[in-house]
């Protein structure tokens, strides 16, 4: 039996020198992209492609070269070229997989999931008052679960948006920390900060931090209080002990939405304690109105090597023998 071929050529048309300047980018780095995530080489002489690797691969790179190409009209940003290279790993573009009239209102238009779990997540956190994202860094638990309360919040479905998580590394520290409570909780809650400010922008997430619209909660801090009409985001929730993760949940008022989101291998609680969010997965699995979305390496969302990362890390673990 002849081997497979390891290789693949294609021609990509109609000609157009800066359409092709445009896919290849500065200094080929678009090239260099596509052949991080696909683990090929490729080789360039005019519009004429030449792709080398395992063959499946090589026709995912093909196809991403041709879709890329077809967007080149104006020069591709890397965020275009890495979340594109997602898509195309996935075999599907996800954006028509959500309800008609379910798109997302934030300041990034394109906004949607671009795997099928995160089609899945943002369907359960608009179809639940509480939603469970579970999975590792990278796919998209917190940036979704921010980008669902802004839409729910610009659409006046809630009044507010209230943003919480343990503060483990802190301790009891905490309070001896310069600044005011906003400042002390401020280094544990940035990326949610980060999301709320590229999808709202700056200004206006200012603007509704000093109306009191957008609240910082730790985690000790909401025992006692019922949220009314508000989305509420708990992350790292896999730092939370059983006892504040009942305490969070029966939190929730009318007209209340929640999204706990966390990743159960990275768990900072001291040695012995068990994590909240583990329980909650346990003892909430049959509860009518819940939702539990759990992610994997397949749904990494950033760089193309994190994925892979993630991957290697999971089979790793997987093939460790039990503590003794």
């Amino acid at each position: 039996m002849p081997p497979k071929p390891r290789s693949l050529d294609i021609d990509l048309a109609p000609p157009d020198n800066a359409r092709l300047q445009n896919l290849c980018g500065a200094l080929d780095e678009n090239l260099r992209q596509v052949e991080a995530a696909f683990d090929v080489t490729i080789g360039r002489r005019g519009q004429r492609f030449h792709i080398g690797g395992e063959q499946a691969q090589a026709r995912l790179a093909a196809t991403a070269l041709q879709h890329f190409y077809g967007q080149a009209a104006q020069p591709l940003s890397i965020d275009e070229v890495q979340l594109g290279l997602i898509e195309v790993a996935r075999h599907r573009d996800t954006r028509t997989s959500l309800p008609p009239g379910s798109g997302l209102v934030t300041r990034k238009s394109d906004l949607h999931g671009r795997t099928p779990n995160q089609v899945k997540y943002l369907r359960d956190i608009q179809e639940h008052d509480i939603t469970f994202g579970i999975g590792p860094a990278g796919t998209g638990k917190t940036y979704l679960a921010v980008a669902s309360a802004v839409d729910a919040f610009e659409r006046d479905l809630v009044s507010r948006i209230v943003l919480t998580r343990p503060a483990v590394e802190a301790g009891e520290r905490l309070g001896f920390l310069p600044g005011d409570l906003a400042q002390k909780i401020d280094p544990y809650l940035r990326p949610l900060y980060d999301a709320l400010y590229d999808l709202m922008g700056f200004e206006k997430v200012a603007r509704l931090f000093e109306k009191q619209n957008i609240e910082i909660a730790p985690l000790a801090y909401m025992r006692g209080r019922t949220l009314n009409h508000a989305f509420i985001i708990l992350d790292e929730a896999q730092n939370t002990t059983p006892e504040q993760m009942k305490m969070f949940l029966t939190r929730i008022g009318i007209g209340a939405r929640a999204v706990v989101t966390g990743d159960v291998t990275q768990i900072d609680l001291p040695r012995g304690q068990k994590s909240g969010l583990v329980e909650a997965r346990r003892i909430l699995a049959d509860v009518r109105g819940l939702a539990f979305t759990d992610f994997d390496a397949s749904d990494v969302v950033r760089h193309p090597l994190v994925a892979r990362i993630v991957d290697a890390y999971q089979k790793h673990d997987a093939n460790r023998p039990p503590p003794a």
